[in-house]
């Protein structure tokens, strides 16, 4: 528990001015209370009749149509929905840690189905992890040739490769479904390199983003030369460039 607190039109406490311990402890046990409350929080009553639902769980889907159709009259949710839809969304458990690395984690997502997490560091490392398996080490990766850090990461479709990037022209691309644990680039393993520089290019430049298509035939990337490049896999060559922003 802790102490009343005085305050002025919603401003901080004495106490709280006094002692910023004190005040970050209010601020984390505010935060508890308004998370504990959207996790409990339902509908209007308004809502729940326009939609005839009675007492029975209204979907998220239900939510927006209604709102989008303006069936409550409000044009709008109330904040009662707003906190019963968000409800749906607030994580309940966590944060955990997953792994502590001697480096800082520069980028990281998930695979499609969620199985996988995949992350990149400064220290020109990549691992993935194996969400089903309770963050089980699923492939440590040792990089080639990085310029600072891997600057994004993708996953083909069918979750058998993974393509990286630096601040440089290449991708290179990894199988992180065979045998190996340990992926050190062209020492256990092959990390197949992709350029994606020209000839008429007057500088070395770095690539920020990359995308598989949806067959995962083709590589898309934007870069730091003013380009997005589509590369055909199967003819092993840049087979688009478009002019597509200034940076």
């Amino acid at each position: 528990m802790c102490s009343k607190r005085k305050t002025c039109h919603g401003g901080p406490s004495q106490q709280e001015q006094d002692s910023p311990a004190v005040a970050n402890e209010v601020f984390v046990i505010d935060e508890e209370v308004s998370h504990l409350t959207r996790l409990k929080s339902e509908p209007s009553e308004r809502t729940r009749a326009c939609l005839h639902a009675g007492k029975s769980h209204i979907s998220t889907f239900k939510l927006l149509s209604s709102r989008e159709s303006n069936r409550s009259g409000f044009g709008r949710f109330s904040s009662a929905d707003c906190s019963y839809a968000l409800r749906k969304h607030l994580p309940v458990r966590g944060p955990w840690c997953v792994d502590n690395m001697d480096c800082a984690a520069y980028i990281s997502q998930f695979s499609s189905d969620g199985s996988l997490l995949i992350a990149g560091f400064r220290g020109g490392r990549i691992r993935i992890y194996n969400a089903d398996k309770k963050w089980k080490i699923h492939k440590d990766i040792t990089c080639k040739s990085l310029r600072w850090t891997v600057s994004d990461i993708a996953l083909s479709p069918d979750q058998q490769y993974l393509a990286y990037s630096s601040l440089s022209p290449t991708v290179h691309i990894v199988n992180v479904q065979n045998a190996l644990k340990q992926s050190h680039a062209n020492s256990t393993d092959i990390h197949e390199g992709l350029n994606f520089s020209a000839a008429d290019d007057e500088s070395s430049f770095g690539i920020f983003s990359i995308k598989f298509s949806k067959d995962g035939r083709e590589i898309a990337v934007g870069n730091s030369n003013e380009s997005i490049c589509i590369y055909d896999l199967g003819a092993n060559k840049v087979t688009e460039r478009i002019q597509a922003h200034v940076v």
